[in-house]
């Protein structure tokens, strides 16, 4: 596994959980990803992301939601973890993000190259 892969790891272990409002995906719109978070997703094709794009959606979300949830990329774990991301529905966890952890997140996509899911 690459460095940015370890890290990558690390980080979505200190990113607390909530559970979402069921059905909503108001957080689901295209976002980035690192060439490392890309390569645990399955493949889409241009025409998928297409027709995702044309609704303002991400490519992987489906019918009951995200279909990749457990390998979502960390841009999607901070939606309402963090004040800078809120949840549009007033969700959170108990306790949100540490803002170093946030921190750490935002320089790692910095640092990155980035690719629209």
């Amino acid at each position: 596994m690459s460095c940015t892969g370890r890290k990558i790891d690390q980080l979505r272990l200190q990113i607390p959980s909530f559970a979402c409002v069921p059905g909503c995906h108001d957080c689901c719109g295209p976002v980035t990803a690192s060439s490392e978070e890309m390569s645990r997703l399955p493949v889409k094709s241009a025409a998928e992301h297409d027709a995702a794009l044309a609704e303002y959606n991400c490519v992987h979300l489906g019918p009951q939601g995200c279909t990749v949830y457990d390998q979502r990329p960390l841009i999607c774990r901070l939606f309402g973890t963090t004040p800078s991301l809120p949840c549009p529905r007033g969700q959170g966890p108990e306790q949100m993000i540490e803002p170093a952890v946030a921190k750490q997140v935002h320089n790692l996509i910095a640092s990155t190259r980035q690719v629209l899911v």
